[in-house]
């Protein structure tokens, strides 16, 4: 635990969130002072709620696409809804919250100095066409089509940090995040994982859109915190950006599968037609992660499924009492 002196102060955006709820916590067990930024439009304060009491941590009501005047070390930009639900929603806001929320968040790290961390995302890669993906690898993205706000806006606010980087000599991270699932998140996000898990546990059919053979590969959300901690913390040359995912490849039929073993469902398979833009497959290439910050995910799918069914589980137990 470091002493006064030596405790950073970080802000998370997005903190009330999936990821930024478990970031919060992993900073708070290492000694630093974490001030929370959410607007809670899918953050929720249920995430963050036992960490309240924590005098090093703090909680603030704020929309990133306003400006922010406060003193920091290090800044993880987080905040944005990542589940095509949450995103286009309000796509207009979804593109703002990446570039305005981007370009503010440049602007308190130019003012005070402080590293800065971006949550971009594998969407930058659109439905690729090289598998599976290297960070050399410029994409294929459908620039006006119904995922454009999250996939451009994510690319805009790479361009962005990257031009700070260049012209103002901000040290900056770059994170392409690739499928992350685990306890907190959102049961309506309709994410894959959550999905699955929701059905399965209230018996429902289970949804696959299209014939069920596209791919991802899912990471655990505390391998992917682990990379997020390491990443932040590499010399300042070092800037990304830089896949963080499991490579473990599966169909999202076989997911389905094993959610249904893993919870002992009833519950049948369905088939859907596949919505605008989704990608086939999504498989990262890792191997610059595991050069840069000897990292490599060591929660396979089967025990970070488990721990995922537990919490949704007590979520709708909560729910039903």
């Amino acid at each position: 635990m470091g002493g006064a002196a030596t405790r950073k102060r970080i802000l998370i955006t997005g903190g009330a969130g999936f990821l930024g709820s478990h970031l919060s916590e992993r900073l708070l067990k290492e000694g630093n002072d974490v001030l929370c930024l959410d607007n809670f439009f899918t953050g929720t304060k249920d995430n963050i709620a036992h960490l309240m009491g924590n005098p090093h941590f703090e909680l603030m009501r704020h929309d990133v696409t306003f400006p922010l005047y406060v003193e920091v070390d290090e800044i993880y930009n987080l905040a944005c809804p990542a589940s095509p639900i949450h995103y286009q929603h309000d796509p207009v806001q979804t593109t703002k919250t990446s570039v305005h929320g981007a370009i503010n968040m440049l602007g308190l790290a130019k003012r005070t100095r402080a590293k800065i961390f971006q949550a971009s995302t594998s969407e930058v890669y659109g439905d690729p066409q090289v598998h599976p993906q290297k960070e050399d690898y410029w994409g294929h993205v459908n620039p006006i089509g119904f995922r454009s706000c999250y996939d451009e806006g994510k690319r805009c606010a790479e361009t962005l940090f990257f031009d700070y980087y260049r012209q103002h000599k901000l040290r900056i991270k770059v994170a392409r995040i690739f499928n992350t699932y685990g306890p907190r998140m959102h049961p309506d996000d309709g994410r894959v994982v959550s999905n699955f898990v929701m059905q399965a546990l209230k018996g429902q059919d289970i949804t696959l859109y299209g014939d069920g053979l596209q791919t991802r590969s899912f990471c655990y959300v505390d391998d992917l915190i682990e990379a997020f901690v390491r990443l932040m913390n590499t010399a300042d040359d070092v800037t990304g950006p830089v896949n963080l995912g499991n490579p473990n490849e599966f169909t999202i039929r076989q997911l389905a599968e094993q959610v249904i073993a893993l919870t002992g469902s009833k519950s049948s398979l369905v088939f859907k037609p596949l919505p605008h833009d989704d990608p086939k497959q999504r498989q990262p290439d890792i191997g610059l992660a595991h050069a840069m910050l000897d990292w490599m995910p060591k929660i396979q799918l089967e025990e970070g499924l488990k721990k995922t069914i537990g919490y949704f589980e007590d979520f709708l137990r909560r729910a039903d009492a």
